[in-house]
Parts: structure tokens; sequence; C-alpha cells
């Protein structure tokens, strides 16, 4: 069965940076975009960014371009998500993704990771 474990989040300083990581088994990693999603307090779950299954071409949202980057280790079956430059409103819980398809078209399947949480705070 698909499984996606989350890691690498913590409390950090504005301007800080952290590095997620999202093991992954039950599925051929190669044929699947993934993405990343995050759910702050009191908010609905947002999608953060996306690469598509070779890595070639990656999309983010809006508020976090620039400052993160997602990228991919298929070998070794984990996706990443490097996050810099933090800011308190990064603040949420991340989650990461298996797509439906190769390609970033928004869809994901409803396998869903214990999620690793990020604080940003002074």
């Amino acid at each position: 069965q698909v499984q996606l474990v989350e890691s690498g989040g913590g409390l950090v300083q504005p301007g800080g940076s952290l590095k997620l990581s999202c093991a992954t088994s039950g599925f051929t990693l190669d044929y699947y975009a993934m993405g990343w999603f995050r759910q702050a307090p009191g908010k609905e779950r947002e999608g953060v960014a996306c690469i598509t299954h070779s890595g070639a071409e990656t999309t983010y949202l809006d508020s976090v371009k620039g400052r993160f980057t997602i990228s991919r280790d298929n070998l070794n079956h984990t996706a990443y998500l490097q996050m810099n430059t933090l800011k308190p409103e990064d603040t949420a819980v991340y989650y990461c993704a298996k797509g439906t398809g190769p390609y970033c078209s928004g869809h994901y399947s409803p396998y869903w990771g214990q999620g690793t949480p990020v604080t940003v705070s002074s």
C-alpha cells in the first residue's frame, strides 16, 4: 500500500531554513508527480509545490516562489522540500502527496502521512 512519511520539520526563526523529506513506499515513484501541501491552524490545506515524475518541471504557490524548492530522488524513493527565508506565515503542518499521474495536474491520491509541523517564530 502507498505510504508517505514526512520528516524534517521543527522550530526555526524567521529568515531561517529547513529541509523536509517525504519517504515513500508502495508505488513506483518514477511514474508519479509529487506535491507538498500545508495546513495552518484554522485554515484549509493548500498546495505548496509540485514536481513532475522526472523532476523536469516544478510549480509553486505564489507566496513561496523563490524561497522554496521541491526536488526528488527517485532512486531513494524520497521527495524533498527545501524551505529558505522562512516567514511566520509559513507556519503549518506540511504534508507530501502522491500525484494521480506523471504531471502536475493538481490531482492527488488520497494518501496522507502524519505530516511534519513547521513553526517559524522568533
